[in-house]
């Protein structure tokens, strides 16, 4: 039972933040902090027993959690955490306590409220990266997205219902696509075994003719591109992340752009091995104008939390040049940008949160020689904008490296024009530290520097990013079996289908 007492906790660790706000909003917070942490630590303890462990280890899974829930249709609560969901689940919960502590003094009504939203999307969040059962993975797909539509439509800034509603119509949208797409798997698997299940592991046996592989392919794929976000279904993110609240675009950056990513690898890789060969040029060529769209975008921008958003579409783009390029190489590449994305771009929106708490504006334009009165919050900003741009030494370089190395080998065109997206990088990234840090300081701020609470979430998230960028071996390690695998759905050339 330890993998449902981690969605349980965030679950009563809400309703409790909840309750007690009436009475102590500061203890309302501890118990969201401590909700958070002790997953924190069942994961780390998690991580810990399997390195200790033989990597040619047989199990598929680390640990497993399957009983029935409603046999006669054949739900079953089944939970499982292998590598790449052990990964992203740390990266899931280290990013929660920084959402909560970055939230510390900036929201200040309904504190209660704000923490319940906050940790059932963590608990949504937690459900999608456990669930083997498909009708649970869609159920805890939907429970992220009203949690975080509150978020964003509470706590938001001035267009704070437009984004959210825009939000919420776009992911609710495509996951219709992805439920019909469910449904319809699990009538052809009754229809060919006369077994009715929603279960991942059997669902992979099931026979499909090529166009209804197609077909349900694209219910699913289209559900991930937009969470992903992939151009051109990237248009609610910038409106989300910019009316958001600081750990909303924290949350919505550093995980839920991830739940996209991990479905293509954990779903549409090994259940449509045929059409992801079929429309890997495609969603590679796709990753590239993503990559490209996203950086010249980033660069026009003059509100940094809109400048951000952009520069997530540039990041995810290589994320999704990653998952089609065909090797582990490119894979172990996508998922290392994944978390390094997910913590570098959400210290981003956390500066821009402390500095729009301090100056009350996100124009960078307004800003300007802020090093003079703000040294040690103007460093870390300069090292998590060199962060974004690929600086070598930080987790983001490692990532679009590897990504760069396995997509070369698939298709060397697509790979020279990506490499371009890092050209375009330097230009934001550079824009943004010299406007907001360097020069004269016009506006004679007098503002006040990092206070230890802000000196802990950076700097934390700092080390993150120079460990992933110097040592990122047990990252590798941890998901390379689990990658192993997806890649071999999808290689280049004449490559055999997996067996069904």
């Amino acid at each position: 039972m330890i993998l449902p007492s981690l969605i349980l906790i965030l679950i009563v660790g809400g309703i409790a933040s909840w309750i007690v706000a009436r009475r102590s909003e500061v203890v309302a917070r501890l118990i969201a902090v401590a909700s958070v942490l002790a997953d924190l630590f069942v994961c780390f303890g998690i991580w810990v027993a399997y390195l200790g462990q033989s990597h040619s280890t047989p199990e598929r899974w680390f640990v497993e959690c399957d009983f029935a829930w409603i046999p006669q249709f054949g739900i079953r609560i089944h939970l499982a955490i292998d590598g790449l969901s052990l990964a992203l689940l740390l990266l899931t919960y280290f990013l929660g306590i920084m959402a909560v502590l970055s939230s510390w003094t900036e929201i200040r009504e309904r504190v209660g409220f704000f923490h319940f939203n906050l940790l059932w999307v963590l608990a949504g969040i937690t459900g999608v990266f456990l669930a083997v059962d498909l009708f649970v993975f869609y159920l805890f797909w939907e429970l992220m997205l009203v949690p975080m539509y509150f978020l964003i439509g509470i706590w938001g800034h001035e267009r704070r219902i437009y984004a959210a509603t825009k939000f919420f119509l776009f992911t609710q949208l495509s996951g219709l696509l992805i439920l019909v797409a469910i449904i319809t798997l699990a009538v052809l698997h009754h229809q060919s075994t006369g077994v009715f299940t929603f279960d991942f592991e059997q669902l992979l046996h099931t026979a499909l003719s090529p166009r209804a592989a197609r077909l349900l392919m694209l219910g699913f794929l289209v559900a991930f591109l937009v969470k992903l976000p992939a151009f051109p279904f990237h248009t609610w993110l910038p409106d989300a992340h910019t009316e958001a609240p600081t750990a909303g675009s924290v949350i919505l950056a550093g995980l839920l752009l991830k739940t996209g990513a991990y479905g293509l690898i954990r779903f549409v890789l090994p259940l449509f091995p045929g059409p992801s060969r079929e429309l890997a040029p495609i969603l590679m060529t796709i990753g590239v104008i993503g990559i490209l769209y996203g950086a010249v975008l980033a660069v026009g921008q003059t509100d940094l939390k809109r400048l951000v958003a952009y520069t997530s579409v540039s990041h995810m783009g290589f994320v999704l040049l990653g998952v089609f390029a065909g090797n582990e190489i490119a894979l172990e590449g996508a998922v290392v940008q994944m978390i390094s994305h997910g913590i570098s771009t959400g210290a981003l929106f956390i500066l821009a949160g402390l500095l729009q708490e301090r100056m009350h504006t996100r124009e960078i334009s307004a800003m300007g020689g802020l090093w003079e009165t703000m040294p040690a919050l103007s460093g870390a900003g300069l090292v998590f904008a060199m962060a974004s741009l690929g600086l070598p030494g930080l987790g983001d370089f490692v990532g679009e490296f590897l990504v760069l190395l396995g997509a070369y080998r698939a298709n060397v065109p697509l790979t020279v024009v990506a490499t371009l997206g890092l050209l375009v990088a330097t230009l934001y990234g550079l824009r943004f530290a010299q406007s907001a840090f360097q020069g004269p300081n016009p506006h004679h701020w007098k503002l006040p520097d990092m206070r230890l609470r802000e000196w802990a979430v950076l700097g934390l998230m700092m080390m993150c990013l120079v460990w992933i960028g110097l040592y990122p071996q047990p990252v590798l390690n941890g998901v390379r079996p689990s990658l192993a695998a997806a890649a071999k759905c999808i290689p280049a050339g004449n490559c055999q289908e997996i067996k069904r």
